[in-house]
């Protein structure tokens, strides 16, 4: 008899304008690349460290990729015009093989014109490239635009399974 553990999530995104008018939404189911799911092994089993917290940063052009790392992920980029650092994400506690920020949605406001948004990523740092890429998403529709003044807010849901 075969089981099968399962670990995924989904990005949902919705930009508004700067009167609070909701421009667009798209949702972005992840990969958990090999360096997030090292990690998830390491901690769970392992007894390395656990992160926390986390943080959920913009992606921009390009396709993730498993070998993606948060140092190395030549086929997308990062978009930061953005007030501040990627946004921390607050989590309540798993529930139902689930885990979410929905109670507190990570905001960013958007401080450029013509800013390409094509996803999302969860990283064990607020800056740099020097921490651990959990997971990373295209849009569902394909690359979205904001503009300055724009705010976006963007809830993830990872959870588990088996089958």
């Amino acid at each position: 008899m075969e089981d099968n553990f399962k670990i995924g999530g989904i990005f949902n995104v919705v930009c508004y304008d700067k009167d609070g008018v909701e421009k667009w939404r798209d949702e972005a189911k992840n990969i958990v690349p090999d360096a997030g799911l090292n990690h998830i092994l390491d901690v769970v089993v392992h007894g390395t460290t656990a992160v926390s917290p986390w943080y959920i940063g913009l992606k921009g052009v390009g396709t993730a990729v498993a070998a993606d790392t948060l140092a190395s992920h030549a086929s997308w980029t990062e978009n930061t015009a953005y007030t501040g650092d990627r946004k921390e994400m607050v989590e309540a506690a798993a529930s139902g093989k689930s885990i979410s920020n929905s109670a507190s949605k990570a905001t960013f406001a958007i401080t450029s014109d013509a800013q390409t948004i094509a996803g999302s990523f969860l990283a064990s740092t607020a800056t740099g490239t020097s921490g651990v890429l959990l997971s990373v998403a295209d849009f569902t529709g394909g690359n979205k635009s904001c503009d300055s003044g724009d705010s976006l807010e963007v809830t993830y849901t990872l959870s588990a399974a088996t089958s």
